[in-house]
């Protein structure tokens, strides 16, 4: 899923929108052909429920439900520059997520989705049944070694959730005393009953019972082993409840902290810092918490006042130091607190300096940055002492060619992650003893890669050692579990995960290909197809995804139900399309703000280069995207519905330009260095001229499903739902438009492991009815 784990919480409240893991969605709807007209008759209009009447009675009758519901339309005008929009579904916005004539709406919608959707049902199980038979349900994550112990999650046949669990690492001949075991790409936890003991420290089955969502976004063990901080969100809204607990006994610690962000570290043993949020759900406070003591004592370490900016933290490799940085999408400054002296708070290590970004870590008596500018817009590495943190020494200097992503530190190595070409890298570093200057580093050595196309991540290592973990996976390659020894170049598979159902790698082919733009750019494409079954010769159906916002990478990974599309002759493309940052900084920067429309046109390039290489045709292309990609997906359906069969709308952001005008709604103000603000007059109209909601307009479309989540915090329910209703109002086809909203989740949709496969085999269903590539009788044979 892209960027890595420090990095990946860095971009958390950064994306609008954004979700890195392809065709994860909301469960959505319908499958027969609706007119959608303006001049035709669609049925019924939304009627308002009283406050008094139960959603639950609001249902259609079942001859009326063979029609789509119509929403009302309610003249909103907005005026601004001398032009004036009229939203008609402006009404469908209710920030209370209570309005019974709204829930009557999105409920009459899904009454409608189950309607047209249950002459499906049994493929839609079957291929349910087929996805969900691929996963080894009963199985454990790669141990990960922390002090005495080895930390893991395990799953249990039948259970939608974890079990967060650990056992000690047995003394060894070379471990003396009370020290660790010496860590090696060779470890192994022992599991036999001769073994120790596994201790289930959190079962989130069992905290899960009374949900009907349940999600913990940060399990935290403090730094001697015996409690546990997690933060808990039990409505998808992305606003969390922390609890510290025994990691024996389970016993709670304390009273939980209320109202807070995922960002949660220990600041030694007996506190915690954590990040609250203002009322736009900006995160911009950061509070020092002492166990045993009320929430409503902690300590302010910092508040960001400018809404242009949100906090962030993470915790030093060595664990020394934490780190709390406020950041815009072009600007980042950071501070430092000291484990062994929180009292004295935080203290600056980088400064506020507008476009200059800095991500910082630590090892020794030097502080790391990785610091971005306009001049150097790849990032450079540079290193300061402790003691003076203006005195820098460049350790790896900019290349134009080469994107800095990521550092990672040991006492020995600095490991950087990288890319080039549109390809992520690893290279790693030997350091000199602490204590010994640093200079410019030279001869890294490069971690090698088979595929021609791969997503590698980060994953937690061990500081005093000299062994890396990372994850990997390609289009063909199941998610791996890599130990790889920093001294000997010895990499060893710690874990894959395990597909069944007779599924050999072999049997698949990736590609990566190359699209020229509209302005000569070559777009990359990553592809992948089963070769006994895909013929190249135009007719095979294709599903091309695409995201392009943020500088976030969409790196080609492993999805195991998406083997129930490839086995059935699709391809799977990914378009590496400007606005992302698979190519670079440069690459970002040139599908953003007033160069926005490359993102779209990109993708359009992409498409039309699939069809012109005979990978399908118009009639078998499928396209995908959500959030920031759903963006995407809806301003390419306005631009050219010609060259799609069909296409798949999640949790899209498609009303850009009232959102961006609103600053009351989470996540705009921060954003107007992603998309511009149109306060502005140029950002005004460049804004409208793609935004979907504002230019769907009479012509054909291709088959549509959009998907919403009620308690979504960052693409709000109605921009999706408004999208839906012009659409239906105004498209002069005969194409069949879904829509529906998940009354019990957000943004990343149900929580369970199986609810998402659920939801994929939906999606999938959807797909292939389009095609007319569902069996008849419902039969789920390949």
């Amino acid at each position: 899923m892209g960027m890595g784990m420090r990095m990946h919480k860095q971009w958390q409240w950064q994306w609008r929108r954004g979700n890195l893991l392809p065709l994860v969605y909301l469960p959505v709807v319908v499958l027969s052909s609706c007119g959608g007209g303006a001049g035709s008759s669609l049925g019924f209009s939304v009627r308002a429920s009283t406050s008094s009447e139960p959603t639950s009675r609001v249902r259609m009758s079942e001859s009326k439900m063979q029609r789509p519901p119509v929403a009302k339309k309610v003249e909103h005008k907005m005026e601004m520059f001398g032009d004036v929009r009229v939203d008609n579904y402006y009404w469908l916005r209710d920030d209370s997520r209570s309005d019974p004539q709204v829930l009557s709406y999105l409920q009459q919608e899904n009454d409608y989705t189950q309607f047209l959707m249950s002459g499906n049902k049994k493929f839609e199980d079957q291929l349910y049944s087929e996805i969900r038979g691929r996963i080894k349900e009963d199985d454990i994550s790669a141990p990960e070694r922390k002090g005495p112990y080895y930390y893991y999650q395990r799953t249990l046949k039948g259970m939608e959730y974890v079990q967060h669990c650990r056992r000690f690492i047995p003394k060894t001949k070379s471990s003396e005393g009370d020290a660790d075991p010496p860590v090696s790409v060779y470890d192994t936890m022992p599991t036999g009953p001769d073994a120790p003991p596994e201790h289930v420290i959190l079962d989130e089955n069992v905290m899960a019972k009374n949900h009907a969502y349940y999600s913990i976004a940060a399990f935290k063990v403090s730094p001697n082993n015996n409690l546990v901080a997690y933060a808990e969100d039990t409505k998808g809204n992305e606003i969390y409840t922390v609890y510290v607990i025994d990691a024996e006994t389970g016993a709670p610690v304390g009273l939980p902290l209320v109202g807070t962000t995922s960002y949660l570290e220990w600041a030694g043993n007996e506190a915690l810092v954590y990040i609250t949020m203002d009322e736009t759900l900006r995160p911009d406070k950061a509070w020092l918490h002492k166990l045993g003591t009320e929430q409503s004592s902690d300590s302010c370490l910092y508040h960001e006042q400018d809404d242009m900016f949100s906090i962030d933290l993470h915790a030093s490799e060595s664990k020394k130091f934490l780190f709390v940085a406020s950041e815009s999408k072009t600007t980042r400054f950071n501070f430092y607190l000291d484990h062994s002296k929180p009292e004295d708070g935080l203290m600056v290590l980088t400064p506020r300096l507008d476009g200059i970004d800095t991500f910082v870590s630590h090892r020794g008596n030097h502080f790391f940055i990785k610091r971005r500018s306009d001049q150097f817009f790849n990032s450079e590495v540079i290193a300061c002492p402790l003691e003076n943190t203006s005195e820098t020494t460049v350790l790896l200097p900019h290349r134009e060619s080469v994107k800095i992503q990521d550092i990672h530190l040991f006492s020995d190595h600095l490991v950087v992650y990288e890319r080039e070409e549109g390809l992520p890298k690893v290279t790693i570093y030997q350091l000199p003893d602490v204590g010994q200057p640093l200079k410019t580093l030279h001869g890294g050595q490069a971690v090698k890669f088979l595929d021609p196309t791969y997503s590698v991540d980060p994953s937690e290592s061990e500081f005093s050692s000299s062994i890396l973990r990372f994850s990997y996976s390609s289009m063909k390659t199941p998610p791996s579990v890599y130990d790889y020894d920093m001294k000997t170049g010895v990499s060893v598979l710690k874990k894959i995960e395990t597909v069944l159902g007779g599924f050999e790698a072999s049997d698949y082919v990736t590609e990566r290909k190359w699209a020229s733009a509209l302005d000569g750019t070559q777009i990359p494409i990553s592809i992948v197809y089963r070769k006994d079954i895909v013929k190249l010769d135009g007719y095979d159906p294709l599903l091309l995804y695409g995201y392009g916002s943020y500088e976030i990478c969409i790196d080609a990974s492993f999805k195991a139900s998406r083997l129930s599309l490839l086995d059935r002759g699709f391809i799977y493309a990914i378009a590496h399309i400007r606005g992302g940052g698979e190519m670079g900084r440069q690459w970002y920067e040139n599908g953003k703000l007033l160069k926005k429309k490359n993102t779209f046109t990109d993708f359009i390039a992409c498409a039309e280069y699939l069809i012109e290489k005979k990978y399908c045709s118009k009639e078998r292309l499928c396209i995908d995207g959500r959030s920031a990609g759903g963006l995407l997906i809806g301003a390419v359906l306005n631009m050219r519905p010609d060259l799609f069969k069909a296409a798949v709308a999640g949790v899209p952001f498609v009303d850009v330009l009232t959102t961006m005008l609103d600053p009351t709604i989470p996540l705009t103000t921060s954003e107007w260095e992603e998309w511009g603000d149109p306060r502005k007059e140029e950002f005004y109209f460049y804004m409208k001229s793609y935004s979907p909601v504002d230019n769907v307009k009479a012509q054909n479309y291709p088959n549509i499903l959009v998907t919403a989540g009620l308690n979504d915090p960052r693409v709000m329910y109605s921009e999706p739902a408004k999208f839906v209703a012009n659409l239906r109002d105004k498209k002069t086809d005969k194409n069949i438009i879904m829509f529906k909203c998940e009354l019990g989740a957000g943004h990343f949709s149900k929580s369970g492991r199986f609810e998402k496969l659920q939801e994929d085999a939906f999606i999938y269903t959807f797909i292939m009815k389009t095609l007319d590539m569902v069996p008849a009788g419902g039969s789920g044979g390949n």
